[in-house]
């Protein structure tokens, strides 16, 4: 014997004591899917049979089984469960997650429960008991169904209980083994022109099938649509016709509008108001054939609600479904489906004004609907509405999924007039997303957060962390619509073990070659201050992409997300200046975009690190030059004494060397941090420096190698040669001892000249070694610039011992986890993802930058 039950519902089993429940449950379900009562009893007493614990035991029972039907966990409970009162408040909990309630009742002759009550230590109570319970039972079984049951099962053969077996029926809406591609197409309303033409932009050409000729594509895409298919158009029956076909012939899907749902009740007899096109679908079906009627009112009253796609990731209503209600089967949720959500308001326009739920969504599940036309199909939390208007004038628009491209055919007439103006008023100048993006959520981005990204599976923030990134950002950030990316730390090379010097380009080079890398590209490290350009065509490419308006056309902020320049009138001029050579230089039209954002160094160094360079380094170079002198001359004049006795001098002679030689080093301690700082007096004492290409348009620039970002960054140079410097490189081959040499005596020349040294990364500037992802660079500084770092004398082999044993673990893993944070913030803004998703990436960056590393490396 098969019991069928839905895939998801709340199964009560219903029974008295010894009546084979738990027995049935261990063998037709999974442990983790029975939640007992004698189990929870056991619980919060540590006695199963405490009948007094039984309050505390089904609170903790009701706990449980809410946690998984919120989950969308098929739930059993295993109680008697045969008064009323015990069954009302489970059929509430499913109506609560909606999920089908089933009950199952298992009713085996009275005697066999008596006598395996006997056999049962536990259960010493007497036969009353079981004759109470069996006579509850049995009342209960003609209410079952009235109490809100949707299945019911009844077991009363004990044979039947130990060879039933349990069978699970998806829901109607599960289609979830339905991978795609799909084409989901808006409400039609009867034009039937323009969805012959939509499908024919779409690929789809007829074909003669089994049930007549319907259309289909040859790639196997499989067209989805959103219902109301009917009301206010032209050729309702002809719409209707070719949708049924395609779905009979399995080359497409539908759900039910709420057009479909009254049009059907009109046409079963029932009395319902004639508006809003109904009258159209009427008039035309009369002259329609009474077979033809009959079929197209089963077909659509066949319709499901909603469709649950590829694995979860795709949900189609006609209206939309919040998360809670997807996969889910209840009459709230088709009711959700048809209608959406309503305040209880009418607009100036008597129509009702509908609850924005798009506006809230966070779900993983992209959701398509129509419904509510919209002038453009438009992205708002994860959702679209691709309902534009057709009957009303508008475009039919389908939506090509996976690859989310909208195609659209345009009305050819204006076949019924809106009551609502289909276009908006002219002062909506921003889309409902950048609305919806005015106003970041505290909760996004406080307490311990698990942030998943396409390079690092799992990146953790610490709640101190995120304390410490909430203060930087919410006192001193750019306006978050900006801030689309944070550059990431970058790790020196391994200590090098040759005399004299903590970095040297071996160790970095041996590291990629350890990683089974076999080029990397070496850039000259600039000596100036990390910024990160976000560069717009003009204001309303800054609106359209970025959704700011009145602030320019682009904006530069430091690594910590900080505006770069206090200085407004100089930022613009800045930002004009590297407009002048972007449109010079035709870098607009090589990205085919209106936007682009630029990783460089902007030199000289910027205020604030001229002023920590003048006011801390120089102060403890010049403390210890005056100092150093000091000593010098007074070794010197001891020296020049004669009434020294011999071991005196001798010993003066290596006191003297030796502070002659530290006060060399605090000589070219100050000589190293001069060549950081010059004044700025405007625009034209500035340099930059821009090294990476981030992203333009619609796609971000990690899948070049660096060698392809240098070269088009190069244009802009060559567009303003005496303000952007194009940055000198070498390529390498680490098999080749020859090109490694070579990078290193280039590198040994640029470090001697007073360059601050280089930064090696992979050709590819995503690159996976041995053991995942590899190190995006590694900076090898040069031997005086690191004197501003460890100080004057790091050089002596007592404190370059000391420096030897810094460790690099922590450093190397907040880079590639800041990398690919990075990556990911900018992936999800060109592919327009809320900013939510943006900013938590790049809120994330800023958390990690708090973790406690040696600044110094």
């Amino acid at each position: 014997m098969n019991i069928t039950l839905p895939e998801f519902a709340l199964v009560v089993l219903i029974g008295v004591s010894g009546a084979g429940k738990s027995t049935f449950a261990r063998r037709c379900f999974l442990p983790t899917e029975v939640l007992s009562s004698d189990t929870c009893r056991g619980l919060v007493s540590d006695d199963e049979n405490n009948q007094a614990a039984t309050p505390d035991a089904f609170e903790v029972l009701h706990f449980i089984a809410a946690k998984r039907l919120a989950a969308g966990r098929l739930t059993v409970i295993d109680a008697t469960n045969v008064q009323p009162e015990a069954r009302k408040s489970l059929v509430a909990l499913a109506r609560q997650y909606h999920c089908i309630p089933v009950a199952l009742v298992l009713d085996p002759p009275e005697s066999l429960c008596h006598e395996r009550n006997r056999a049962r230590p536990d259960r010493a109570f007497g036969p009353h008991v079981i004759r109470n319970q069996h006579g509850q039972l049995k009342r209960s079984l003609r209410h079952l169904e009235r109490e809100g049951f949707r299945h019911i099962h009844l077991l009363s053969d004990p044979a039947s209980l130990e060879t039933a077996q349990i069978v699970r029926q998806p829901l109607w809406c599960n289609r979830k083994q339905e991978r795609g591609p799909f084409d989901v197409i808006g409400d039609v309303h009867g034009c039937y022109d323009e969805l012959i033409e939509l499908l024919t932009r779409l690929g789809y050409q007829v074909r003669d099938g089994a049930t007549g000729p319907h259309f289909a594509h040859a790639d196997g895409r499989k067209a989805v649509f959103l219902g109301d298919l009917v009301d206010r158009g032209p050729n309702i029956p002809a719409v209707l016709r070719l949708v049924m076909s395609m779905v009979a012939a399995g080359a497409a899907l539908c759900v039910a509008g709420n057009h479909e749902v009254k049009l059907v009740r009109a046409l079963r007899g029932r009395q319902v108001k004639i508006s809003h096109g109904l009258a159209e679908s009427l008039l035309q079906l009369e002259s329609e054939s009474e077979e033809f009627r009959r079929q197209a009112t089963e077909f659509l009253d066949s319709l499901v609600s909603h469709y649950v796609l590829d694995g979860g990731r795709l949900v189609v209503a006609h209206a939309g479904l919040r998360e809670d209600l997807q996969g889910r089967g209840s009459g709230k949720v088709r009711e959700f489906a048809l209608y959406g959500d309503t305040t209880g308001e009418t607009d100036d326009y008597g129509l009702p004004v509908r609850w924005n739920w798009a506006a809230e969504y966070r779900g993983k599940a992209l959701v398509v609907y129509g419904h509510t036309p919209t002038p453009t199909a438009e992205w708002l939390n994860h959702t679209i509405c691709i309902d534009t208007g057709c009957v009303f004038g508008g475009e039919l628009t389908a939506l090509r999924y996976p690859e989310k491209e909208l195609i659209a055919a345009p009305a050819r007439a204006e076949y019924y007039a809106p009551i609502r103006p289909l276009r908006p008023p002219e002062s909506a100048t921003l889309n409902p997303q950048q609305q919806a993006d005015d106003l970041l959520d505290l909760a996004d981005v406080t307490g311990k957060r698990i942030l998943h990204t396409r390079l690092c599976p799992a990146i953790t923030l610490h709640e101190e962390n995120a304390a410490a990134a909430l203060e930087a950002m919410s006192r001193f950030a750019v306006n978050p619509k900006w801030l689309i990316y944070l550059p990431p730390t970058m790790a020196p090379p391994e200590t090098s073990t040759q005399a004299n010097w903590l970095e040297f380009p071996v160790e970095a080079l041996d590291y990629y070659r350890r990683q089974g890398i076999a080029e990397v590209i070496c850039e000259e490290k600039h000596m100036g201050s990390r910024a990160v350009i976000v560069l717009c065509r003009d204001e309303a490419a800054a609106q359209r992409r970025f959704g700011v308006r009145d602030e320019g056309i682009g904006i530069v902020y430091t690594r910590t997300g900080r505006r770069f320049f206090t200085d407004g009138a100089l930022e613009q001029a800045f930002l004009s200046r590297l407009h002048q050579a972007a449109t010079a230089s035709r870098f607009w039209e090589a990205l085919d975009a209106d936007w682009f954002g630029l990783d460089a160094e902007l030199m000289p160094w910027s205020a604030k690190a001229r002023d920590l360079v003048l006011n801390q380094y120089a102060a403890v170079g010049a403390a210890s030059r005056a100092a150093l002198n000091d000593v010098v001359q007074a070794v010197q004049g001891a020296q020049a004494r004669t009434d020294l006795d011999a071991a005196t001098a001798a010993a003066l002679g290596p006191l003297a060397a030796d502070y002659a030689q530290r006060l060399d080093a605090a000589h070219r301690y100050v000589a190293a941090y001069r060549r950081y700082c010059w004044p700025v007096h405007g625009l034209g004492d500035l340099r930059l420096a821009p090294f990476h290409l981030l992203a333009g348009g619609d796609r971000t620039c990690f899948d070049q190698t660096h060698l392809w970002h240098l070269e088009q960054l190069a244009l802009l140079a060559a567009a303003d040669p005496d303000w952007i410097v194009a940055t000198p490189h070498r390529t390498v081959r680490l098999d080749d001892p020859v090109s490694v040499q070579a990078v290193i005596d280039w590198w040994l020349d640029l470090t001697g000249r007073g360059g601050e040294g280089m930064v090696i990364k992979p050709l590819s500037c995503i690159a996976r070694g041995r053991r995942g992802l590899a190190q995006p660079a590694i900076k090898c500084r040069g031997q005086e610039y690191l004197r501003i770092i460890y100080g004057p004398e790091y050089t002596r082999p007592e404190y370059l011992a000391r420096l030897r044993k810094r460790g690099l673990n922590l450093k190397r893993g907040l880079a590639l986890r800041e990398f690919a944070l990075g990556v990911e913030a900018l992936e999800r803004f060109v592919r327009r993802e809320p900013l939510r998703r943006i900013h938590e990436c790049v809120f994330g960056i800023l958390a990690l930058e708090s973790e406690p590393v040696d600044p110094r490396l």
